[in-house]
C-alpha cells in the first residue's frame, strides 16, 4: 500500500480538445485543483501544468501533460525524476472504452489496453506498475470509429453519467490518495 504522491491526468492540450471524452484525465485534475485550492501553472521542464494539493492523506501534485496524448510519457518522466518519485507512488487517470460512460475502476498495473498516453508512460518510466484510475466513456461499436469517437464530446446523458463518476471518485479522494485501493475500490464501485 503506497501513498499517491502524484497525480497525472491525461487528455489533449487546447480548447479543441478541452470537452472531449479523451481529456477525463484533465477534468479529475481541475476538479481536484479546485476542491483543494490549488492553481495550476505551466511549468516548461515538465511539458506540462503542475500543481499541489494537500489533504489530509498528505502532499499530492497534480500534472497535466501538454504534450499531446501519445507523448504523455516526457512529461510524467520528468516530474518522477526531478521530485524522485517512484511508480508506485503515481496515479494515472485516464479514458476507458471498455467501460460504459461514468463507470470508475481503480487498480494497480496492467498493460496499456490500447491506450496511446499509457503506453508511452509505461515506455518512457520503464515499467507498468503504477495506480490507474479507469474512467469509463462506452465504445463506439466499432474499431474504426475510436479515433473520432474519443475526439469528440460525450453526448448529455453521457456526460451526465461521466460527471457522477467523477464526483464519486473526488468524494473519496483522501481515500485513494491514501493508497488504500482495496477499500477506495469497494466504495468508489459500489457507487458507479
Amino acid at each position: 500500500m503506497s501513498e499517491i504522491r502524484c497525480v497525472v491526468g491525461l487528455g489533449n492540450p487546447g480548447p479543441k480538445y478541452a470537452d472531449t471524452r479523451h481529456n477525463v484525465g484533465f477534468w479529475l485534475v481541475d476538479r481536484l485543483a479546485r476542491r483543494y485550492g490549488s492553481v495550476l501553472r505551466p511549468e516548461n521542464k515538465f511539458s506540462g501544468e503542475l500543481g499541489r494539493i494537500r489533504t489530509e492523506a498528505g502532499e499530492c501534485w497534480l500534472l497535466k501533460p501538454m504534450t499531446y496524448m501519445n507523448h504523455s510519457g516526457r512529461a510524467v518522466s520528468a516530474l518522477a525524476r526531478f521530485y524522485k518519485i517512484p511508480l508506485q507512488n503515481m496515479l494515472v487517470v485516464h479514458d476507458e472504452l471498455d467501460l460504459a460512460p461514468g463507470v470508475v475502476r481503480l487498480k494497480i498495473g496492467g498493460g496499456h489496453g490500447g491506450h496511446n498516453g499509457l503506453r508511452d508512460i509505461v515506455s518512457a518510466m520503464g515499467g507498468k506498475d503504477f495506480y490507474r484510475a479507469r474512467i469509463g466513456i462506452g465504445h463506439p461499436g466499432h474499431k474504426d470509429a475510436v479515433t473520432d469517437y474519443v475526439q469528440s464530446r460525450p453526448y448529455k446523458a453521457e456526460q451526465e453519467a461521466i460527471e457522477n463518476g467523477l464526483d464519486e471518485l473526488e468524494r473519496h479522494w483522501p481515500l485513494v490518495q491514501s493508497g488504500d485501493i482495496q477499500q477506495a475500490m469497494q466504495a468508489i464501485h459500489s457507487a458507479t
